[in-house]
């Protein structure tokens, strides 16, 4: 039975657990494979961007739950014949999904109802449709095939005034959205396209879902990947439009999978949303059986950020993403990594590795206000500081700036203490 109002402790502990960030590192009990798809399952989407400071984000997003583990154990699961279980695709963004979900996000190339680009009028013009399909017959005969192999042919085609992309990319990325073509694999991060048939494994179930239907799943996906929300957090989530999905949101609310519920936020007590399969957990949160115990640390795009303001309204915190900003307009820096300690959000630092010397260069190193540098708390950065360096090969660590100036040297002196047992 759902409680008059619930504690800001047990929505946070709500949140965590559902985007699988309470739990610290323990030996597995199942193999890594497993926990990578079980991982991306429960959070739908794991998305995918090309900077690369540090390793790119989607890698760190598994790493901020998994700890160390193998790249290369992960992109086997996305691109590598016989092991694929996961694929890439347009989700929220570009984003790294279940192949279980396959069916479910078909409808993502109808440019009327997703954010995801479907170039409906680039696609419409007599010369484009030629060019696609061209392009699809030359995968079909050569196989996968990356954008540079196109371009001196399809830049004949014109109308690059229009797009900022060549021709022949235009005609790649609107075969993708529409599902003709798949990525095969990524050489030197580049994506290499070839038909879906061929990159399909055969016990996928590639059947048309109703586009309803399953926009109303992918919202009870987000629902459940959220914790605690409010209704408009949905769509971003899932990365659908508002106005066409409201009255899918409505019938989520009427039919009770949705539930409302009083808590507490940082700007008083106010109505939160809950899928009802989460309710169980609210309550075990509110009993103090869901600790949060994990340390770590978030990339810029991670999932636990696609609510807006509700860092604001659980943790006080406001998450920005500032690599689009002039260097002079950033405030925390180019690719700043939240720091997650138990269940707040403390600080954050702005990495950039140096591959060639090993050296991982902090620009900046702050503590949010109010914040203190206890014994605890120095413990619980410098154990994940310790892997993320590990994870990297990263063997020196250099802080340019820190604020305050003590946290850079309670940091170094922590990590200078003996690894505590796993």
């Amino acid at each position: 039975m759902s409680r008059a109002s619930y504690p800001l402790a047990a929505l946070r502990a709500t949140v965590l657990h559902a985007q699988r960030l309470t739990a610290p590192a323990r030996t597995p009990r199942s193999s890594l494979a497993d926990r990578i798809v079980d991982l991306v399952t429960a959070l739908g989407y794991v998305q995918v961007d090309t900077l690369h400071v540090v390793h790119r984000a989607h890698d760190l997003t598994l790493w901020s739950r998994l700890g160390r583990y193998r790249l290369a154990d992960f992109h086997q699961l996305i691109y590598a014949d016989g092991h694929r279980r996961l694929y890439e695709g347009w989700g929220h963004a570009a984003s790294i999904m279940p192949l279980e979900h396959f069916s479910l996000q078909r409808w993502r190339s109808d440019r009327t109802v997703s954010y995801n680009p479907a170039f409906s009028a680039w696609v419409r013009k007599a010369a484009s449709a030629r060019l696609m399909a061209r392009t699809l017959e030359r995968v079909r005969a050569e196989g996968g095939l990356r954008v540079g192999e196109f371009e001196r042919e399809a830049d004949r085609d014109g109308s690059r005034e229009w797009y900022p992309w060549r021709p022949s990319k235009m005609a790649l990325e609107a075969l993708f959205a529409r599902g003709d073509l798949m990525v095969s694999k990524r050489v030197h991060f580049q994506r290499v396209y070839d038909l879906r048939e061929r990159v399909l494994p055969d016990w996928v179930d590639a059947s048309p879902v109703d586009p309803d239907q399953a926009r109303r799943a992918c919202l009870e996906q987000a629902a459940r990947a959220l914790g605690v929300f409010d209704p408009r957090h949905l769509t971003f989530y899932g990365y659908m439009r508002a106005t066409p999905a409201r009255s899918l949101i409505r019938a989520l609310i009427e039919d009770g999978v949705v539930v409302p519920i009083r808590g507490e936020s940082t700007a008083g007590a106010r109505t939160w949303m809950v899928h009802r399969d989460n309710l169980p957990l609210l309550e075990r949160a509110a009993d103090g059986a869901i600790p949060a115990e994990r340390t770590t640390f978030l990339s810029p795009f991670d999932s636990l950020f696609w609510a807006g303001r509700r860092d604001e309204l659980l943790w006080g915190f406001e998450h920005l993403m500032e690599f689009y900003k002039p260097a002079a307009q950033r405030v925390h820096g180019y690719f700043s990594l939240p720091i997650l300690h138990r269940d707040r959000l403390v600080g954050r630092f702005d990495p950039k590795l140096d591959r060639a010397s090993g050296v991982l260069r902090l620009e900046a190193l702050s503590l949010e206000p109010g914040v203190k540098p206890d014994e605890e708390l120095m413990a619980g950065v410098a154990q994940a500081m310790r892997d993320f360096m590990a994870w990297h090969g990263a063997t020196g660590l250099e802080i340019a700036k820190s604020r305050p100036a003590g946290f850079a040297k309670k940091l170094r002196s922590a990590l200078d203490q003996p690894e505590p047992s796993p």
